[in-house]
């Protein structure tokens, strides 16, 4: 099992919003940023930047440079806008992002929901009735 004694780890943050999904990869403590990308780098129009497309090529260039600098292994941290007026629920671009990632070589360890989720702090927008749609 020499596999998993050289493994090196590191930790992807994914952010997608129906807007931008964007790809994050650090170092185990978090601390140090390896290689970084978003849908916005990889498509021209700004309707196209969440789409399943360009977080599957954001993913391929984070990795790619990830595995450049001895990163083969990574636990990833999925996060949706949340917050007390964000949605609470990821963008297109998340599942496609991990598929993406497994698919360049990257071994993949755990995988985590870190959408911020308010403990009613402020209060909710567009008034006592709610937004009428």
């Amino acid at each position: 099992m020499d596999r998993k004694e050289n493994m090196k780890w590191g930790i992807a943050y994914i952010y997608s919003s129906y807007n931008n999904t964007i790809i994050h990869i650090t170092d185990i403590t978090g601390s140090e940023t390896i290689s970084q990308a978003s849908g916005g780098m990889v498509v021209k129009a700004h309707r196209l930047e969440g789409s399943p497309t360009a977080a599957m090529s954001a993913a391929k260039i984070a990795a790619e440079k990830a595995l450049e600098k001895g990163i083969n292994a990574i636990h990833i941290k999925i996060r949706a806008p949340g917050g007390h007026n964000g949605p609470v629920n990821t963008g297109p671009g998340a599942q496609a992002a991990i598929r993406a990632l497994t698919r360049s070589g990257l071994r993949i360890g755990n995988i985590e929901e870190v959408t911020p989720i308010p403990h009613d702090g402020c209060r909710k927008s567009h008034g006592k009735r709610g937004r009428r749609v």
